[in-house]
C-alpha cells in the first residue's frame, strides 16, 4: 500500500463529523470571539435558521425557582380572558407551540391546579405562586405565557384581544385563529 500520499482519497467525515470547508476558520473564530463550544454555536445557528423572525424571550417566576425560554415573535398577541379564574389571577397570556418553549429551571418547583374538565393545566411556582406559564384548554399541545413574566428587552409591542371566557366554547369555536396558535 506504499502509494504517493499526495494521491490518497480523502476520507469522508464520520458520523456527526461534519467538514465545513472553506468555513471552517470562520466557525473557529465564531466561536472564539463568543466563547462557545461547539454545540453551542451549533445551537445558535439552528436556533436562527428554525426560527426565523422569532426573537428568543427568557422569563420566569417572581422567586426565580421556575426559569424558561420562549420562540415569539418581538410583538405579542395577548388574549385577555374573562373566564373565571383568568378574572381572578389576571391571567393575560400569548400561545406558542410546545417545540418553541423550554423549561430552563424548576421543574421541581411547579405545581398544577385544575378544574372543570381538568385540560388546562394551571401550573404556577410553589415558593412564589406566580403562574409564568401553563398549558391552555384551548391548545393543550402548547404553552400559554404570561408576558409580564418576560425579562425585559425582548418585547416589542403587545397587542391585547378580548376574549369571552365566560362562554369558552362558543369563543373558541368562532375565534378563527386560537386553535391553532400551538401548531409549528
Amino acid at each position: 500500500a506504499g502509494g504517493n500520499p499526495a494521491e490518497a482519497k480523502a476520507e469522508p467525515p464520520g458520523p456527526g463529523v461534519i467538514d465545513l470547508g472553506a468555513q471552517s476558520g470562520r466557525w473557529a473564530a465564531f466561536q472564539e470571539r463568543h466563547r462557545l463550544s461547539c454545540e453551542e454555536a451549533a445551537r445558535l445557528l439552528l436556533d436562527a435558521y428554525e426560527y426565523r423572525g422569532l426573537v428568543k424571550h427568557t422569563g420566569g417566576c417572581h422567586c426565580g425557582a421556575v426559569r424558561f425560554e420562549v420562540w415569539a415573535s418581538a410583538d405579542l398577541h395577548v388574549f385577555n380572558c374573562n373566564c373565571s379564574i383568568c378574572t381572578k389571577k389576571q391571567n393575560r397570556h400569548f400561545i406558542v407551540p410546545a417545540s418553541r418553549f423550554k423549561l430552563l429551571k424548576g421543574a421541581d418547583n411547579l405545581t398544577s391546579y385544575t378544574f372543570n374538565t381538568h385540560r388546562a393545566q394551571h401550573t404556577f411556582c410553589k415558593t412564589c405562586g406566580v403562574q409564568s406559564f401553563y398549558t391552555p384548554r384551548s391548545n393543550p399541545d402548547g404553552y400559554g405565557i404570561a408576558p409580564h413574566c418576560l425579562d425585559d428587552g425582548t418585547v416589542q409591542t403587545i397587542i391585547t384581544e378580548d376574549i369571552n371566557g365566560k362562554e369558552w366554547e362558543k369563543a373558541v369555536r368562532e375565534h378563527k385563529t386560537i386553535r391553532d396558535m400551538s401548531k409549528p
